[in-house]
């Protein structure tokens, strides 16, 4: 007992010794940080940020339903952007079959980072954001501007950030899928899919060929409805952010994004719940991809700014974005999952 005791004293005296040195890191600290990944960053600018929110949003994608013509054209640039990146095909390509209740079927495009291959050991974390809307309904097109191309535009950053980063010779400590969900208006049958392809063995590492069960995945981060800034919280910032799911993770890992606002001085507003109310945090942190996950027991997180007063309307278009703000909260995801490979 008495050593037990003696362990929990010394672990609360290194947890308050480190609380104390990042409380009074220097600017000079901070700023070596930020330099660490300063050509990852770079790779995120307002115009590329704009270019892709208005590439999926045009009358080329129609909409991006489900199934549907223009939803196919916004797959098979994914799946060109995916391979641009340099992430690897899983199970023998990068586009996989979605099943519709109408007959039809979608579209999942996912590929791999790998992780080091010392350390990874099949660990693997899953990074996704749908990127089909509602189409063209009634002779109208639905842009789908934040529901979902900043959380799409978002994913592909994210993707090449990580990417990036490991290109200059740093390593994480697990593999991440990046998965671009299709038909998640079709009651999320995109997530569904993936999640059957796991319990069925048909998800496949393309490094090693073992196949991926459901106990090597750590953590699942889904990005939905990321880039605008009109439903701001209660105290009326438009640089905010929400991150729903942080109780899923071990308690070590809670205060984790906010040590990464602060450290590479990000300063976006974080709210942990859906603008503080427990019955909506429940709702809403069930209402998207991450949810087949949460079900099955893999611990989930959700980032997102909000429903708003376009979403699913015809008046989500691409001026509707704020991509400054789009680009601090890609910068903070990014440190936040970077630093999530690392434990």
């Amino acid at each position: 007992m008495q050593t037990k005791t003696a362990k929990n004293s010394l672990r609360c005296a290194i947890i308050s010794i480190a609380a104390a040195v990042i409380c009074t890191i220097g600017a000079s600290a901070q700023n070596t940080m930020i330099r660490e990944h300063h050509s990852a960053r770079k790779l995120v600018t307002n115009s590329i940020l704009n270019e892709r929110i208005e590439h999926l949003c045009d009358s080329l994608c129609e909409g991006r339903g489900s199934g549907q013509r223009g939803g196919g054209l916004a797959a098979i640039w994914l799946q060109r952007e995916f391979e641009r990146i340099g992430l690897m095909k899983m199970s023998g390509g990068y586009a996989h079959a979605v099943p519709l209740n109408n007959g039809k079927y979608g579209r999942n495009i996912i590929g791999m980072l790998p992780g080091s291959k010392a350390t990874t050991r099949d660990r693997y974390v899953i990074v996704g954001a749908h990127y089909d809307h509602l189409g063209t309904l009634d002779g109208k097109m639905y842009p789908g501007a934040d529901a979902n191309a900043s959380g799409t535009a978002a994913l592909l950053s994210l993707a090449e950030m990580l990417s990036e980063y490991r290109n200059e010779g740093n390593t994480h400590d697990y593999n991440v899928i990046f998965v671009a969900f299709d038909a998640k208006e079709y009651d999320m049958a995109g997530s569904k899919a993936l999640w059957k392809m796991i319990e069925n063995g048909q998800l496949g590492d393309p490094q090693s060929g073992k196949t991926i069960t459901k106990d090597k995945i750590a953590l699942m981060v889904n990005i939905d409805q990321i880039g605008c800034t009109i439903s701001p919280l209660a105290s009326g910032r438009k640089d905010y952010i929400i991150m729903l799911g942080n109780e899923s993770l071990k308690p070590s890992r809670r205060d984790l994004l906010r040590t990464c606002n602060r450290m590479f001085a990000i300063d976006l507003e974080i709210d942990l719940t859906y603008y503080g109310s427990k019955n909506f945090t429940r709702m809403f942190y069930r209402l998207s991809d991450q949810r087949i996950f949460i079900d099955n027991g893999i611990p989930a997180v959700f980032f997102t700014s909000g429903i708003t007063m376009n979403t699913n309307k015809t008046r989500d278009n691409a001026k509707t974005i704020d991509t400054e703000i789009l680009r601090k909260r890609i910068f903070l995801m990014y440190h936040w999952i970077e630093k999530m490979l690392r434990y």
